[in-house]
């Protein structure tokens, strides 16, 4: 086959390496309540070494969901009119984003605020979850602490749902002007992304809005003011718009996926050595190693990122009822994960297990419940829209799974 010719209308690939980044993620999520970060809960015996671990994804785990994203919306855009696409993806990804943020969420803030009075010597117990759900929604709970104040309704974890609804609405706004945006992107990325530039160009890019826009802005995920996030989410999302026909790129990915690894194990072991010796700023760290570390930082992220899609794309290339299956459950997965990482760590933590065992059940408990939920989700058809699910389809699903973009 030329490398000019089109690939197939759909990227199991890309689909593979979808789900097994949202399974990453709750991994993560998970390590979230042991390392020593800030968090919503916290496990009274953190543990500083996990942050290594934490370290493996870190930098690239969000930039590739942004881009197999934008891969997956591609593939839409090119089926139906800017208007359906719009419109779908409304349908798919607001309910949701409302649904969580006043149900599914505030679970967790109920248990940061409980694990911050009790931590305080003033626990919770003039109120009940109910008398919080009601300050919760109407924004008058006044939860405030020296580092500020907890502002609710709250989308927590959601927010990568509503960036993915405002970059989708931007990308409609674009096409209106600009119908062969895709192609043309696509043709862009071609011809920069050859060679060395494959890896060199993307490395430099990011760099340089590490080294300018997060000293200045950081992340904040709170959409308005979050410009460092926006410019490496919005970008990887354009990217993986361009891309996901490519087959030029797809072949030049699977070339380059060895060199790409080699170079994330490196950048990984710089990047995380240094965030591990210098973690919370003691010692300080000189001038010059800041300005090197934020180049690579994302040598680690875009030759990870790189590697992932060359792997995918010369191993992952079957579907199937398993890909079908876990495709059509990631959305319900992603939005009921991390509340329930929190509410079970809280009350494991009461009981005094091993710490090992306690993760274990941790781990378990969690995929069981987001399974337990999409099964349950997806055979009522007036809940499925609330989980990111069509509306009108049976528990049977479709052969060809809907694409989660």
């Amino acid at each position: 086959m030329p490398l000019t010719a089109s690939i197939p209308d759909r990227r199991y690939d890309l689909d593979w390496i979808r789900v097994g980044a949202f399974f990453l993620l709750i991994l993560y999520h998970v390590g979230m309540f042991y390392v020593p970060w800030e968090w919503h809960v916290k496990s009274p015996h953190p543990v500083e070494e996990l942050e290594l671990a934490m370290f493996l994804t870190n930098p690239w785990r969000l930039t590739l969901l942004f881009l197999v994203s934008g891969a997956a919306t591609r593939f839409m855009a090119d089926k139906v009119t800017v208007g359906k696409l719009t419109g779908a993806r409304i349908a798919r990804l607001l309910p949701p984003l409302l649904f969580a943020m006043l149900v599914i969420v505030p679970p967790q803030s109920y248990y940061q605020i409980v694990e911050y009075a009790a931590a305080h010597g003033t626990p919770v117990t003039a109120w009940s979850y109910g008398d919080f759900w009601l300050k919760y929604v109407t924004g008058s709970g006044h939860w405030c602490s020296p580092d500020g104040c907890l502002i609710t309704p709250t989308w927590n974890h959601m927010w990568f749902v509503a960036y993915l609804l405002v970059y989708t609405l931007v990308l409609a706004g674009l096409l209106l002007i600009w119908r062969r945006l895709g192609d043309h992107l696509q043709s862009a990325a071609e011809a920069v992304l050859r060679g060395p530039g494959l890896i060199l160009w993307p490395i430099l890019f990011l760099g340089l809005l590490r080294a300018t826009l997060y000293p200045r802005f950081g992340e904040t995920h709170a959409l308005v003011g979050d410009h460092y996030v926006h410019a490496v989410s919005f970008s990887a999302f354009l990217l993986g718009f361009g891309l996901a026909k490519s087959e030029v790129l797809r072949q030049r990915l699977i070339s380059a996926r060895w060199p790409a690894l080699g170079l994330a194990i490196a950048g990984y072991l710089g990047w995380a050595t240094y965030a591990y010796v210098y973690r919370g700023d003691t010692p300080i760290p000189p001038e010059w190693m800041r300005l090197v570390m934020r180049f690579v930082h994302p040598t680690d992220a875009w030759c990870s990122i790189a590697a992932i899609l060359g792997f995918g794309a010369r191993h992952l290339n079957r579907g199937g009822p398993v890909l079908r299956y876990l495709t059509l459950g990631v959305f319900p997965f992603y939005l009921v994960h991390q509340t329930l990482i929190v509410v079970m760590a809280h009350h494991l933590a009461k009981l005094g297990l091993p710490q090992p065992l306690e993760a274990l059940i941790l781990i378990v408990l969690t995929f069981a419940g987001c399974f337990a939920t999409y099964e349950v989700v997806r055979r009522v058809p007036g809940v499925r829209i609330l989980f990111g699910l069509k509306g009108d389809q049976p528990p049977a699903e479709a052969s060809r799974p809907p694409v989660f973009a």
